[in-house]
């Protein structure tokens, strides 16, 4: 259904108290943006307003009281409270929790109700959020739970896609949560986005093992020789190019994932570790596996240097790009799947 002429990315501020708000008011500076999206804010006008004064910047934003007031060539910001709201910029605060949710959850429902086409998340504190309306450890649970499809958390850039076959749980409980059945849920996954998602026909991916030297056949620890070596067959049987499991150090080292169009670590920082490392303030985490399309910028709230004008727009500004390829990327894939030539009926006389 078509709603306005250019795609519509929805942007929830994130922590109020952060580089947030700072990072997307820059991203917005250049006007050049508006020629590929209208972008609609979700908060409230005075807390832009007094970011806006402390940072010195003027970026015009154009205030609507509801979704169908959208405008193409502006800025729009959807108010959805209008309550003063104390701001102790580079605090964490259960205030800044608390907005950062009504931004989120807003723009999740505008999402889910097609207000708008993409998703791009501002950073938020993972504490100050928690309450009895958000019970999740990350963007990515809670979306996982509002949106249809499982999730696959995916940190990218143009040479670079690691998935994360687990994501935000204790290291204690990595081992146990490891099966067959997780493994194979989420190479289907990354397999699945690799090909609607980014064009990829055929794509290679590489599993990396969970001890370290994936287990040196044996001797570290029997997951890779017992668990993840079957599996990697098993899937192979079924026409997917999986490869591995490879010891992480040695693999990002020797840069063996330029070889391949995708990498699924074992757990949270046997992945992030190194993309950031690589990639710092160019890369984008992408929400994979659901129904919609959630982008955010790979970096956290910056407490340290927020409201001091330093923070660096350019991942932020690089989720949104993602965001809206992958929109046009998926639309495309399925115009392409649903269109396949079919045998015509034979007229019968």
């Amino acid at each position: 259904m078509k709603k306005k002429d250019k795609i519509v990315v929805g942007i929830s501020l994130g922590d109020i108290n952060g580089v947030g708000i700072e990072v997307v008011l820059k991203t917005f500076e250049d006007k050049r943006m508006l020629e590929f999206c209208t972008p609609v804010l979700f908060g409230s006008s005075k807390i832009l307003s007094i970011h806006k004064k402390i940072l010195n910047i003027e970026t015009n934003v154009h205030e609507i009281n509801s979704i169908q007031q959208i405008k193409d060539g502006e800025i729009n910001l959807l108010r959805i409270w209008e309550e003063d709201v104390k701001l102790e910029i580079g605090n964490a605060t259960k205030d800044g929790g608390k907005y950062a949710f009504k931004s989120l959850n807003d723009a999740t429902k505008s999402l889910k109700d097609g207000g708008i086409d993409i998703l791009v998340t501002a950073p938020i504190n993972k504490e100050t959020i928690q309450s009895d309306e958000f019970d999740f450890s990350g963007h990515t649970e809670f979306l996982e739970s509002n949106l249809e499809g499982e999730s696959l958390m995916i940190l990218m850039n143009d040479f670079l896609k690691i998935g994360l076959i687990t994501g935000h749980i204790p290291i204690s409980k990595i081992a146990e949560t490891i099966t067959p059945e997780l493994i194979e849920r989420k190479v289907s996954i990354l397999n699945q986005s690799l090909k609607q998602d980014f064009n990829i026909n055929k794509p290679k991916i590489a599993i990396l093992g969970l001890n370290p030297h994936s287990g040196d056949n044996g001797v570290i620890g029997q997951e890779e020789n017992q668990l993840i070596k079957p599996t990697i067959s098993t899937i192979n049987e079924s026409g997917i190019l999986v490869y591995g499991p490879y010891a992480a150090d040695g693999f990002f080292g020797s840069k063996a994932y330029k070889q391949f169009d995708g990498v699924l670590a074992m757990y949270h920082d046997q992945g992030l570790a190194p993309f950031k490392a690589l990639t710092f303030g160019n890369g984008v985490n992408f929400t994979a596996g659901l129904n919609h399309i959630r982008t955010s910028p790979d970096h956290g709230t910056a407490f340290d240097i927020a409201g001091k004008g330093k923070a660096n727009s350019d991942s932020f500004k690089e989720a949104v790009f993602t965001g809206i390829k992958i929109f046009k990327n998926r639309n495309e894939y399925k115009e392409l799947t649903q269109n396949v030539l079919r045998p015509k009926k034979q007229s019968t006389f």
